[in-house]
């Protein structure tokens, strides 16, 4: 077991220098390309339970730039267990992973979350006639892109070798028991969704 700092630096040496210089502190010209372009992020958080990886998407942009320094991150329609905002209400710590569809670089942020519910906020960022009832304002800290070999060795943009999955139906039936109607789930959720994603 690598049980400290030393052992795991012996192990992969120091990083090289682009991996260095890569680091913003805050919004540049390059980084702000691929925030604005990304209609999908995954927001990790940390509270006294633990930590909580959670999707966020959007058609277009899911986050935005509210200056250099600040992003919003717009609070949608999910499942209501909100895992990741009783983390940030506790622990404002929060990272990012920004996706953009076809591009094999991934865009991170490390920074300081707080939530509002405030008219104007909620107004700002309003679709399709609708609110989002919280936004997210992240304060970077670091934002840097990441090595793009993992989403290369993944091949994650090719969908010719998507496999067979069970659907959300079949794992509700199956942690029931049975007694969960999981086809039932499956044959109404596209309908409820679509109704539903604002």
């Amino acid at each position: 077991m690598i049980k400290s700092i030393a052992e795991l630096e012996a192990l992969y040496g120091r990083p090289k220098a682009p991996a260095l210089q890569k680091v913003a502190t805050e919004i540049t010209p390059g980084y702000r390309a691929y925030i604005e372009a990304a209609p999908f992020v995954a927001l990790a958080t940390v509270g006294p339970e633990g930590t909580d990886c959670t999707p966020r998407g959007d058609q277009g942009q899911v986050a935005f730039i509210e200056d250099n320094h600040i992003l919003a991150l717009p609070d949608w329609r999910g499942n209501d267990r909100i895992d990741s905002l009783r983390n940030v209400v506790r622990d404002g710590r929060v990272s990012l992973m920004f996706l953009v569809p076809g591009s094999s670089m991934i865009v991170r942020v490390n920074g300081r979350a707080t939530l509002t519910a405030e008219a104007d906020k909620l107004a700002q960022y309003g679709k399709k006639g609708k609110l989002p009832r919280s936004v997210m304002l992240i304060k970077i800290e670091e934002l840097y892109f990441q090595c793009a070999r993992a989403v290369m060795r993944a091949d994650l943009w090719n969908t010719d070798n998507t496999p067979s999955l069970p659907t959300a139906g079949d794992i509700l039936h199956e942690m029931t028991s049975g007694e969960f109607a999981g086809k039932t789930y499956d044959e109404t959720w596209p309908e409820r969704a679509a109704k539903t994603l604002w």
